[in-house]
């Protein structure tokens, strides 16, 4: 049960963030609508990251549920399992990615380095970012770090407002 009780969600934000949502609002939501204002900043943020970047939705989606296991944040796997299958990901990388040190290969070793090391310990020593550029655009590696700090951001608010 939520700390706080979900918001109804009226108002022209609400309005924004159900269009954003395809149509219904998210316990998540309920919870930012207690504040309009915040909310609509974090529709626009998460907006953006989830629909208007370059980063591959396989490699956001990976992100995204790697935070969810280290920041043990269930609401955001359960969430976030079905965008990780559109994206491409199967049941071999969904019980990969809930290992302590998940055996990935190639480009997706490198990403969850990167995630864990931003997520755990927040700063992220040279040879992990360095090990990523021949992965990724500059671009990219901005999407990237905003994806990892942005999810971290949402795991963390989830799990205090027990959500």
């Amino acid at each position: 049960m939520a700390r706080l009780p979900e918001t109804e969600g009226a108002g022209e934000i609400a309005h924004r963030i159900r269009e954003r949502r395809g149509g219904a609002l998210r316990p998540l939501d309920g919870m930012l609508l207690h504040s309009p204002q915040l909310a609509d900043g974090w529709n626009t943020l998460l907006g953006a990251i989830r629909g208007r970047m370059e980063l591959p939705a396989d490699i956001r989606e990976l992100v995204i549920l790697r935070i969810a296991v280290l920041n043990r944040a269930p609401y955001e796997w359960t969430a976030h399992e079905p965008e990780a299958r559109k994206a491409g990901l199967d049941d071999t990388d969904l019980v990969e990615v809930r290992r302590a040190k998940p055996e990935f290969d190639g480009r997706r070793r490198r990403v969850i380095a990167y995630t864990d090391a931003m997520t755990r310990d927040i700063h992220v020593p040279d040879d992990v970012f360095d090990a990523l550029r021949a992965h990724f655009t500059d671009a990219e590696l901005v999407e990237l770090t905003a994806t990892v700090a942005a999810y971290n951001m949402v795991s963390r608010f989830l799990v205090a407002l027990d959500v």
